[in-house]
């Protein structure tokens, strides 16, 4: 096949993790710190805008004030953030969130065709490669040519850095390749390092502003719904 790579955000692509997910972990998280926060679904729909949990809370600290008795703030969300992933990684590894439909068929389409994959995540490495590899498999994810997360880079998306990083890591031609992500950030992080972008939306994203997008669907589909193929992919880099 001419298309050369998949490159899979993880939150809200492999796995809708944050309403259910990351969500009730800061949840968790702030509860043991005995700090009355509690994010609710709608409020949480815009703080994902905001990408990087620590980054997420210190946004949402910054404009309701911060937590009374904690004096270094910089500690403070630095231990939230650690807890705030072990509660993360506990809901994973209880197989609570499962993969988002097509997901697991697209992977072994590409496999099956030697297209390379990759993960690009701005989320913490240890819980972005506990979900490729519980849910995923070892078999699996051993197929990925590189796993991206957490703090590999110094800027966030919407800053293309991380999809620059892994197109110079993996050698690849970001015009042969194909990005699935869920959010504008995501999609004006992978545009800007010059990939090609589809859209999987999900119940946070799905009214945000997608016109950069190669293509818009609200999933990659398992039979029951429209399913994205391969050759849909290589007919968006044609």
């Amino acid at each position: 096949m001419n298309l050369q790579a998949i490159i899979f955000d993880c939150d809200g692509v492999l796995v809708d993790t944050e309403r259910d997910g990351h969500r009730v972990a800061f949840n968790r998280a702030f509860a043991e710190f005995g700090i009355e926060v509690t994010w609710n679904p709608l409020e949480y729909k815009e703080l994902v805008k905001v990408a990087g949990g620590k980054e997420r809370m210190k946004h949402y600290f910054g404009q309701a004030g911060w937590p009374a008795g904690y004096p270094d703030r910089d500690e403070l969300i630095l231990k939230l953030h650690r807890r705030k992933t072990e509660c993360f990684m506990e809901l994973i590894a209880s197989g609570e969130l499962p993969l988002r439909p097509g997901i697991k068929r697209l992977v072994d389409e590409a496999i099956a065709l030697g297209v390379r994959l990759a993960v690009c995540s701005t989320s913490n490495e240890r819980s972005v490669n506990l979900i490729v590899e519980r849910l995923l498999g070892p078999e699996r994810k051993a197929r990925f040519s590189a796993i991206l997360a957490g703090d590999v880079v110094s800027k966030k998306k919407p800053d293309p850095e991380i999809y620059a990083l892994c197109r110079e890591r993996l050698n690849l031609d970001p015009g042969r390749c194909v990005v699935i992500e869920d959010s504008r950030n995501g999609l004006l992080a992978a545009r800007g390092a010059g990939f090609h972008c589809l859209v999987t939306t999900n119940g946070y994203t799905q009214e945000e502003d997608f016109r950069e997008a190669d293509r818009v669907v609200p999933e990659l589909g398992d039979g029951t719904a429209p399913s994205i193929t391969l050759k849909e992919l290589e007919e968006i880099i044609n």
